[in-house]
């Protein structure tokens, strides 16, 4: 069978959205808002912001942690699947964006104790984080969802894993196709000379049990990385 036109899946993304998506107005404000205030369009699409949240849902999440916030789409989504039982923490480096996604969130409901939008750049927040949960000020994480710059995937995906409640805690990486093809993975399948990348290094980490799905749909060509922590 050949493989569908972009366009074809495009259709697709959008007859599911259409069908399994319920309008929502804090979504929807976000991004609306997002785009007014000069946001760049790569937050995650409707399907997969569902798609996570019901990951969200089905492993019993109650303390969550995203690595890049951008306007607070996806943070909406977790903070809806949550329902009020839990509490997402986001870290988000810039100051503008994180202002545009705590609009976003109050927008929609979300108070603080539902939501803590951390500034500060993700290497920086991340060992004050493991310190506040060595002290016991914090509870570890049991799912960390990472959609933040590329070359940083591997450094985030570790903490990820420390910062985690443990066995049968998720970490998912976003973008995870995309960094592999544009920029560890050759035609034939070779790693580029001297690169040594996130799948291979999650590859050799006994604390993890992983696999990666490539996906299509609205925004295209990509995939994710899904590890289960031992």
């Amino acid at each position: 069978m050949s493989s569908p036109s972009n366009s074809r899946h495009e259709v697709v993304d959008s007859y599911v959205a259409t069908h399994l998506i319920t309008p929502n107005k804090a979504l929807e404000h976000a991004v609306e808002n997002s785009t007014k205030r000069g946001l760049p369009m790569i937050a995650v699409s409707p399907v997969q912001g569902k798609f996570t949240s019901l990951l969200a849902s089905l492993s019993s999440t109650r303390n969550l942690l995203e690595i890049g916030t951008l306007g607070g789409y996806s943070t909406i989504w977790f903070a809806q699947a949550l329902k009020g039982q839990g509490k997402v923490t986001s870290i988000e480096i810039d100051q503008s964006r994180r202002d545009i996604a705590v609009e976003n969130l109050q927008f929609g409901g979300f108070k603080p104790k539902d939501v803590d939008v951390i500034l500060g750049a993700g290497l920086d927040v991340l060992p004050r984080l493991a310190n506040e949960i060595k002290q016991g000020k914090r509870e570890p994480f049991d799912f960390i969802f990472i959609d933040a710059d590329w070359e940083n995937q591997w450094n985030y995906f570790d903490f990820g894993v420390k910062l985690s409640a443990g066995k049968g805690s998720v970490v998912y990486v976003d973008n995870a196709v995309r960094n592999l093809v544009e920029s560890d993975i050759d035609q034939s399948g070779s790693l580029e000379s001297g690169k040594d990348g996130l799948v291979a290094k999650v590859g050799r980490d006994d604390r993890v049990d992983a696999v990666v799905m490539q996906t299509v749909g609205g925004k295209d060509y990509d995939g994710f990385l899904l590890a289960v922590v031992k």
